[in-house]
């Protein structure tokens, strides 16, 4: 009997996940077709002279035991973690401790680089040159920062939210100002969602909101904030289970970024007899009844188009290209739905500073200033720039001079809009101006900086997404093609969500289930779906 094929659209997260589990529990090969020339997806690091760029910011932490297990057998902790954390898995606690009568600093010897950090979480809002908590918290800083009289305005508009909440939740401002009030709303979250959306957040489904701050509220942000007062010190299980998203205050990092991660998946699936195209556009998706048999695949260096048949098919390819390239009678509706979809597109300015600066407003003294953030959200009117990353703070080797500072200034916008089509030079310029505009830093300083464009980075919850059941149910009548990922499935997930979303997936194969209702779950309710019973 030939062995059986599976054919993977995408090298990202869930890609990979597909094709490491298909070889780990299964007989069947994969063969994963990539459109560009990176693995990883948007969770690929760039190298620009030595300094590494992480697209949006990868923190590696999941309530899903399943996940946290494959991430720490792929790249173990480094052994200084391990000296300070316990790992909890599937309820059950076990000690992480450096292997007996080893010389080495990681748990694995087999290669010291491949290792996840532990690394601290630090998050802020830049609002009025003042730096607040994020998530936003009704403490004295806040208090004080932003006037008694604003903080009584929040906190009464909060209450009356408790109170009075808007019955039906059909936008994300409906769903904003039940859980935050009117005021901190429009101090804190209108305008920043809408510079990350480039839409009204009257005009954002409510489902964003759901999938992407869960349970958040001023209330838990007081309860946790006492919470991390009492439990100071205290050593903290990383899985952090019982902390909601938006609050983990630590998180799992590879030492070279989240792409190495997934380079050394790639490396294990060829190892293991899986194959890899890279440059491998996928043009045509070609179906019997309720069976996709095919697809063709374009080398992008070469013109040629091959053929390739499977026994299963996973795509992560964005769902408006996955209907446009199917063959045959798709509905005209459905045809309607995907081409209606819409996306964010994203670009990072990474800029090497000798150092950051602040600019005291009050005094218009300029000095160095150490920022231990991972992010800053840019919540200024007057600039573009959405959020900041420093990347010397998710991991010391991003960078590759010690005494630069790495910055990623991100961009949200979409392609062929006026950002998206300014020259490389044009938009590097207009980053450092903002940079030095907000007062985090001198031109003087700026020592070289980079554009990196990235295309279909957010899927859309507006658009014609309102009839997004329409184009699942058409997809789902097909029982040999499970859609995966972010993209795969128009969800925002986290990598964590896409990868479960690989690993359901093969369940069902191994299972002989056909339904696609446990895929779709995954990252819908507040616990996740996937855990061994």
């Amino acid at each position: 009997m030939p062995a059986k094929k599976a054919i993977i659209i995408g090298a990202g997260p869930a890609g990979l996940t597909a094709a490491y589990e298909l070889l780990q529990r299964t007989n069947i090969t994969p063969v994963v077709l990539e459109k560009s020339t990176d693995i990883g997806g948007i969770s690929k690091t760039v190298n620009y002279k030595g300094n590494r760029i992480d697209i949006g910011g990868h923190r590696f932490f999941s309530k899903s035991d399943r996940v946290m297990e494959w991430w720490m057998n792929m790249m173990p902790l480094q052994q200084e973690a391990a000296a300070a954390f316990s790992i909890t898995y599937q309820r059950k606690t076990r000690e992480v401790r450096k292997p007996e009568n080893s010389d080495t600093d990681t748990l694995v010897a087999r290669n010291p680089d491949l290792i996840m950090l532990v690394r601290q979480r630090l998050s802020r809002i830049y609002f009025l040159k003042k730096f607040f908590n994020y998530p936003i918290q009704l403490s004295l800083d806040t208090l004080r920062k932003l006037g008694l009289a604003t903080t009584i305005s929040i906190m009464f508009s909060y209450m009356y939210a408790q109170l009075f909440p808007r019955k039906e939740e059909k936008s994300l401002e409906d769903f904003m100002i039940n859980r935050f009030g009117k005021t901190l709303y429009h101090l804190f979250f209108k305008d920043y969602t809408e510079k990350v959306w480039g839409i009204a957040c009257n005009k954002i489904s409510a489902e964003w909101g759901a999938q992407r701050i869960k349970g958040i509220s001023i209330g838990k942000a007081i309860s946790h904030a006492l919470k991390s007062a009492w439990d100071a010190g205290k050593p903290k299980d990383i899985n952090q289970k019982n902390v909601e998203t938006s609050l983990i205050e630590q998180f799992l990092y590879p030492k070279f970024g989240p792409g190495q991660l997934w380079e050394e998946v790639a490396h294990q699936v060829t190892e293991k007899g899986g194959i890899i195209h890279m440059q491998h556009d996928v043009t045509k998706i070609f179906t019997k009844g309720n069976q996709v048999t095919a697809i063709e695949a374009v080398d992008r260096t070469t013109g040629e188009a091959t053929i390739l048949e499977g026994d299963y098919f996973f795509s992560t390819m964005p769902m408006q290209e996955l209907i446009a390239d199917m063959q045959g009678d798709v509905p005209e509706n459905v045809r309607q739905v995907a081409a209606g979809l819409l996306y964010r597109d994203f670009i990072t300015v990474g800029i090497l500073l000798k150092n950051l600066t602040f600019s005291d407003p009050k005094s218009g003294a300029v000095n160095p200033i150490e920022l231990k953030d991972t992010w800053i959200y840019i919540q200024e009117k007057d600039v573009r720039v959405g959020r900041l990353q420093l990347f010397n703070n998710w991991s010391p080797y991003m960078v590759k001079d010690p005494n630069t500072t790495w910055v990623g200034m991100e961009y949200f916008c979409n392609i062929g809009d006026g950002f998206w089509e300014l020259k490389e030079e044009e938009i590097r310029q207009i980053a450092i101006d903002e940079l030095c505009k907000i007062g985090l830093a001198r031109h003087e300083d700026v020592l070289d900086a980079t554009v990196l464009r990235m295309e279909k980075t957010y899927p859309a919850y507006f658009g014609t997404y309102d009839r997004f059941d329409e184009l699942r149910a058409y997809i789902d009548t097909f029982e040999n093609i499970f859609l995966v990922g972010r993209n795969g499935m128009h969800k925002y997930n986290n990598s964590d969500h896409s990868m479960l979303t690989a690993m359901v997936a093969v369940d069902n194969i191994c299972n002989g289930i056909t339904t696609k209702s446990n895929i779709w779950s995954i990252n819908t309710e507040q616990e996740y779906h996937e855990e061994k019973k």
